[in-house]
């Protein structure tokens, strides 16, 4: 125990100093503010659940103990499990070959360790690869609950994902600035983004012709039904 306290120590005192960077640039004991990175390693949970944890073994913890998203709640700002294993990942520092992994896993059972890894994707990855990463998970409808001092409320992945992308603080966390996609796109660092329904200017031109043909038959059926009502009649 003594030994792994030395550890957390070491990591909040040296990591950035001696220790590699994320591959933003950023050093990862210094991206969560002091205040929640004190309640963190103060709290029952980090103490309980967050020692001499692999990568591996987040997995685990997120599905037993993660039941909601957020960053600290209550009168006191309890840190969440949620932010607390965000800060074991930031600590433990896992390579994209595992971080795929956690969001490749589907279902319910492990949607929050998807939602975990966006998370951790949008605080330690270059502004190109939050963008690869995050944008598939746009089109996932699932639903999360999220605790704020506030109360329990109802939001979804793609939502959450959403406000990764252009919020600036996400779970008691100020995020680091990105550029926009726009600008990236304008220095040939992306492809623009195909969204999942195509072109709008062609998805829009199609409704158009669509409803075109549409007011059309209707009009041909009326113009029909009103020419054998004039025949009948004059008969």
């Amino acid at each position: 125990m003594a030994n792994h306290r030395a550890d957390e120590k070491r990591f909040l005192d040296e990591r950035g100093s001696g220790g590699p960077l994320a591959p933003n640039g950023l050093n990862p004991a210094s991206i969560m503010e002091k205040p929640v990175r004190e309640r963190i390693i103060d709290c029952y949970f980090w103490k309980d659940q967050c020692f001499a944890v692999n990568e591996a073994d987040i997995i685990n913890r997120v599905v037993d103990h993660v039941h909601f998203i957020g960053g600290t709640y209550g009168d006191a700002q309890r840190p969440s499990p949620f932010l607390c294993l965000a800060f074991k990942l930031l600590q433990l520092g896992p390579g994209d070959d595992i971080v795929r992994e956690y969001l490749e896993y589907g279902g319910e059972k492990f949607k929050y360790l998807r939602a975990l890894a966006v998370f951790y994707v949008r605080l330690t990855r270059t502004a190109k690869d939050v963008y690869l990463f995050l944008e598939p998970y746009l089109e996932d409808r699932r639903k999360l609950k999220r605790r704020t001092r506030m109360g329990t409320s109802l939001t979804f992945m793609d939502q959450f994902v959403d406000d990764l992308l252009t919020k600036e603080r996400v779970c008691a966390t100020t995020l680091w600035k990105m550029p926009k996609r726009e600008v990236l796109e304008d220095l040939e660092v992306l492809e623009p983004r195909v969204s999942p329904l195509g072109d709008i200017e062609d998805l829009l031109e199609s409704e158009v012709i669509v409803g075109y043909s549409v007011s059309a038959s209707i009009f041909f059926e009326l113009g029909w039904c009103f020419e054998n009502r004039d025949q009948a009649d004059g008969h």
